[in-house]
This record gives C-alpha cells, sequence and structure tokens, in this order.
C-alpha cells in the first residue's frame, strides 16, 4: 500500500471563505457535503466556520480575527523592541569600554 500523496497547499479569499461558511451555516448540507462538493478539507472548513462564529460573536472560546491581527502586530513591535533593547545593550557596553 503506497502513501497517500499530500495535498498542495492552496490559497482561498476572504470572499470564498465566507461563501462556504453561508453554505455550511444555512443548514440544508453538511460541511462534509459541502467539502466534498468543493474539494476542500473538513478541518479547514471547520476552523472557517468557527472563526466566523468568533467574529460574529455568537461563540467566546477563541480570538477574534481583529484580536488576532492585534496580537500579531503586538508580537513583531515586542520583538523589535527587544532587539532594539539588545542593540542598545551592547553598545552602551562599546563605549564604557572605550571611556576606560
Amino acid at each position: 500500500m503506497g502513501k497517500k500523496r499530500p495535498r498542495p497547499r492552496r490559497a482561498f479569499t476572504p470572499e470564498f471563505k465566507a461563501e462556504i461558511v453561508e453554505l455550511c451555516q444555512r443548514g440544508d448540507r453538511t460541511v462534509g457535503q459541502v467539502c466534498q462538493d468543493f474539494d476542500l478539507t473538513e478541518t479547514a472548513v471547520r476552523n472557517w466556520v468557527k472563526q466566523a462564529e468568533l467574529d460574529a460573536g455568537t461563540r467566546d472560546d477563541g480570538l477574534t480575527s481583529d484580536e488576532q491581527d492585534e496580537l500579531a502586530r503586538l508580537r513583531r513591535e515586542n520583538r523589535r523592541l527587544r532587539e532594539d533593547n539588545e542593540i542598545l545593550k551592547r553598545a552602551t557596553a562599546f563605549f564604557a569600554r572605550e571611556i576606560r
């Protein structure tokens, strides 16, 4: 029995994701049926549905898209500030040696 080839990573537009989420939430088809019809993985579609519910406020067990964006921005800023701080520490040590 051979190994199953991994599916290539695909990118989807926010409009396409919203359409799929709407189909799933409408209730006339199951998530599995929608996945089969559009050749999608159930994990991805379930994540899209969960994120849409978080953003809509019907769910509160995770971060909304805005909160995720803010968290990513703050982490980038934090990393940059740590790097700046490390550079300043090294510069201070360098100039302290030169003064002596």
